[in-house]
């Protein structure tokens, strides 16, 4: 008998819908190994470029009363150097989704056709970075530049493609809408919000790079409005993200729309049993509510 967590994104089964979020943590196969051990569904490595990439100087990380503000740069040692890590986090016997980035649709395509052969089982565009000039955002924010992406991305890959959306725009469904006509398999929502923080003490930005992005629960009504929007505006699967802690979180993501929650920030402030717990707590809820599949609750909020 099939378990009640059991779901589906593009083709790809999830024993739970709990995913490892891309970000400030993902870049090792030894930390795949303790995500996979902790009971996530499918893990979302941190972003990867074409080239190796330093990112910002420190600091890169403030801890602020309603999350993590962060503007790493998104460094990383490029995708030829990375397919080795892809290959070992495979053997955790989980879906591995690798994020990726480029400067321009070619480079993300690019990118996207290094990773066949390493065993990835999808793709997620990251085209929301906050702090990340002519890249991340500022292709996010443009539908159409979005769409030349995701085209093509599709092109050069047989996998399924997810698109991760930014929050700061004014009309998220309108990017959602563009993806998925172009192609996109499933809708990741959303990246962190536009975010800085300043040393009274000191009379100048905490963040080197001054502006960064905001995660956690400061940003979880945030992300959960998008959520529910975008389910309206598309056919495709939405994945969850933004400030999820705890299995009455991800059920509220669930109930607007989300076929699966990412959770990234919990784990910085916690630690990886979070996915456990979260996973433990939706099924005991779906049993308490007589449902006997979680996809049976996926935008029930809408039907209210």
């Amino acid at each position: 008998m099939a378990s009640r967590l059991e779901t589906e994104i593009a083709g790809i089964k999830l024993t739970n819908p709990t995913m490892l979020a891309a970000g400030i943590l993902g870049t090792s196969s030894t930390f795949f190994k303790r995500i996979a051990e902790a009971g996530a569904g499918a893990i979302v490595t941190k972003s990867i470029g074409l080239k190796a990439r330093k990112g910002y100087a420190n600091p890169t990380m403030v801890n602020v009363p309603c999350g993590i503000l962060n503007a790493m740069g998104l460094p990383n040692p490029g995708i030829k150097n990375f397919a080795e890590e892809i290959e070992e986090a495979k053997k955790t016997g989980i879906p591995i989704i690798v994020s990726i980035f480029g400067f321009s649709a070619d480079e993300f395509a690019e990118v996207a056709e290094k990773t066949t052969g390493s065993g990835a089982d999808a793709l997620e565009l990251n085209v929301s970075c906050p702090h990340i000039e002519k890249a991340g955002a500022e292709i996010g924010q443009n539908p159409q530049l979005v769409a030349e992406v995701v085209k093509k991305v599709k092109k050069a890959v047989k996998v399924p493609v997810f698109v991760k959306l930014t929050p700061n725009v004014s009309d998220i469904c309108e990017v959602a809408v563009a993806a998925v006509d172009a192609g996109a398999d499933a809708i990741t929502a959303v990246n962190t919000v536009r975010a800085m923080a300043i040393d009274v003490e000191m009379m100048q930005p905490i963040l080197a790079n001054k502006i960064g992005g905001l995660s956690g629960a400061a940003i979880k009504p945030i992300a959960l409005r998008c959520v529910f929007e975008i389910y309206h505006a598309v056919k495709v699967p939405v994945i969850g993200c933004g400030g999820i802690a705890c299995w009455e979180d991800a059920v509220e993501f669930l109930l607007a729309g989300a076929s699966a929650v990412q959770i990234g920030t919990a784990i910085a402030l916690n630690d990886v049993e979070v996915f456990r717990t979260v996973a433990k707590g939706i099924e005991q809820y779906l049993k308490r509510k007589n449902f006997d599949s979680v996809k049976e609750i996926v935008g029930l909020a809408h039907e209210q």
